[in-house]
């Protein structure tokens, strides 16, 4: 557990010693729920209590549903129509189970972007930060999985275009591609390695969600203002922190109470906002929608993938020194997935001293920038190629891998950051005032 000083579960009864000797669970979930937490902690810090809450959620229903989901070709879609309208209160629990995966995405891209901003990334919790983009990578697989599972024409021709992208590895793409598949084409045997893989993700999803909590206990939390708890003497270290319960589990369930209130509205009311219309109907290999869009939250790095077309010059100056061997198609696939780890690689490329962003007068404004450009690329990336929508694509595609590659490290060595409070302590009763004696 962390090294910051604090009381450790003592068994008394002599069962609980008996047990404690042979299987001290009470003692972890004890040291878990009372670890010494910095007391600064803001509204940003609640999207970990929703993210768990989402996984439970979406392996609770998925259990339920793949009961009555039958992965076949012909009866894949029927079958999700019997879910909605045989199974006793199937409906509800599919609602809950597709937007419940837009509610995971939300709340992961605000815990990111948290991270990113506050600088959770920053030395000792670099491995930390890898095991959430471990978790998020897991997450987009899984969520693409279940895409295709209902099999109606967006997921079957989105499954197409995706594991298409496969192929255009030079040499090994079309081996690559027929092997995820399980033949030349989208078909029955891409639909039961997409099922079994999508049932099973989860598992190790949780997995990695036990690690990475594992991981920020060991090395402590993060703040809003980036400094480190005192771990000099209890009494210091008290100061700086609370336990995490009751304190910040009553904040974080309060938080979450108030986000369900609006996910079940939007179960309730709206459950297929999200979804597209062509989904609803079954798939046909002889009909190609008109225009392939992936969910919401694969919509930025979608943009990234078709930002980079032939007649971009970086595509035309790539193609030239590998001797034709990068084409514009491979190269949309290196800089959609170039996009994800210049996001992991970011402690390293982030070479400011200072840890969170509240100091950083620069950093600020390059962020909320980030923050617009995630959001444009998003919303681009549900349009058309055509002008002026290929323009903003490349715009936005090029300021993503400019602020990780270029500005993040220049900004390190030209700005000027402000003072951060000495302790933890003092920026506590700067807000809050301190506490009567």
């Amino acid at each position: 557990m962390s090294g910051i000083p604090h009381d450790h579960y003592e068994p008394r009864t002599r069962i609980e010693k008996w047990l404690d000797r042979r299987l001290p669970v009470i003692s972890l979930l004890y040291d878990t729920l009372m670890i010494p937490t910095p007391r600064n902690l803001n509204w940003w810090w609640i999207w970990g209590i929703v993210l768990v809450f989402a996984l439970v959620l979406q392996i609770a229903t998925g259990v339920v549903l793949v009961m009555h989901y039958v992965p076949h070709v012909d009866m894949a879609f029927a079958s999700v129509e019997h879910i909605m309208r045989d199974v006793n209160s199937g409906h509800m629990i599919r609602y809950f189970h597709a937007n419940g995966a837009s509610l995971f995405f939300v709340a992961v891209y605000l815990h990111i972007f948290r991270g990113l901003f506050y600088g959770s990334y920053k030395a000792p919790r670099e491995v930390t930060w890898i095991i959430g983009m471990l978790i998020y990578l897991v997450m987009m697989t899984t969520g693409f999985l279940g895409y295709v599972l209902p099999w109606g024409q967006m997921s079957f021709h989105g499954t197409a275009v995706i594991t298409g992208l496969f192929g255009a590895i030079p040499l090994v793409g079309e081996s690559i591609q027929s092997w995820l598949l399980g033949a030349g084409a989208v078909g029955q045997p891409a639909l039961n390695r997409f099922f079994s893989l999508h049932y099973l993700l989860p598992f190790l999803l949780l997995g990695l969600v036990i690690v990475h909590v594992w991981a920020f206990h060991t090395t402590g939390n993060n703040n809003p203002t980036g400094v480190e708890v005192r771990r000099s003497s209890r009494e210091e270290a008290d100061r700086d922190t609370l336990p995490f319960w009751p304190y910040f589990v009553i904040k974080d369930l309060f938080a979450l109470v108030v986000i369900l209130v609006a996910f079940v509205a939007v179960v309730g009311f709206m459950p297929n906002f999200l979804g597209h219309p062509d989904n609803y109907v079954m798939a046909n290999p002889l009909a190609t929608p008109s225009h392939i869009v992936p969910e919401w939250y694969f919509l930025p790095f979608y943009a990234i993938l078709r930002a980079f077309t032939a007649d971009v010059w970086a595509v035309q100056f790539v193609h030239w020194i590998s001797f034709g061997i990068i084409d514009a198609k491979f190269f949309g696939v290196l800089a959609m997935f170039g996009a994800i780890l210049v996001l992991a690689l970011t402690p390293w490329l982030d070479t400011s001293m200072v840890r969170s962003g509240r100091f950083r007068p620069m950093f600020k404004w390059w962020f909320a920038l980030l923050c617009v450009d995630f959001i444009v690329l998003m919303w681009v990336g549900a349009q058309g190629t055509t002008f002026p929508y290929d323009w903003i694509s490349l715009i936005a595609a090029t300021y993503w891998f400019a602020f990780f590659l270029i500005i993040l490290p220049i900004l390190g060595v030209i700005e000027k950051p402000l003072a951060p409070p000495a302790t933890i302590e003092e920026d506590f009763d700067a807000h809050y005032g301190k506490p009567a004696k």
